[in-house]
């Protein structure tokens, strides 16, 4: 009896997995714009770009990692800068995901632009509110371990942050603060 309920688990499966419904599926959009396609519930597109294998606009599951973009995307690109990209951050929909080459992860690291860990910087130096760890945020004036922490758990509990003003509803953050970083971070 539970060899045949098994059997008939493992058939609906394949199926799934055949028409493409699966809930682990990835679909690639097609690179012509066309009319704005509406996204299905669980779902989130991402854009990735740079040294991967098939650069374009992906459509994941929701919770899916840089790792699944990666993956979506062909896998790392001859000279891409593996550890230039936080294989473990959590994607979020509208993301673009550009994986750096060796050689420019090397001249923004030489220019002081880039960060060892990758993704805590922009290229023009600033804090990436959206990526940065505890120790980036912790470089910038005014701002403390427990600051740090706060603007870490806000990004966790209310996603990605839009803009710069999104600062202003971290708890400790008010308007002559944001003042004083409004230069020194990007989203």
């Amino acid at each position: 009896m539970v060899v045949v309920v098994l059997a008939a688990l493992a058939v609906t499966v394949l199926i799934g997995i055949l028409r493409g419904t699966g809930s682990g599926s990835t679909q690639t959009v097609p690179s012509t714009p066309t009319a704005s396609a509406t996204l299905a519930p669980g779902r989130v597109y991402v854009h990735v770009s740079g040294a991967v294998r098939q650069p374009g606009l992906y459509v994941l599951p929701t919770g899916s990692r840089v790792m699944d973009a990666v993956a979506a995307a062909g896998g790392f690109a001859d000279g891409a800068a593996r550890d230039g990209v936080n294989l473990a951050q959590v994607l979020d929909d509208g993301e673009q995901l550009s994986v750096p080459t060796e050689e420019e992860q090397k001249a923004a690291a030489a220019t002081g632009a880039g960060t060892a860990t990758g993704g805590t910087s922009s290229p023009g130096g600033k804090v990436d509110l959206n990526t940065a760890d505890q120790a980036a945020l912790d470089t910038l004036p005014r701002i403390g371990p427990a600051l740090a922490q706060r603007i870490i758990a806000w990004r966790d509990q209310n996603g990605r942050f839009t803009s710069v003003e999104d600062l202003l509803a971290v708890p400790g953050i008010g308007e002559k603060m944001l003042e004083s970083l409004r230069d020194l971070v990007t989203v």
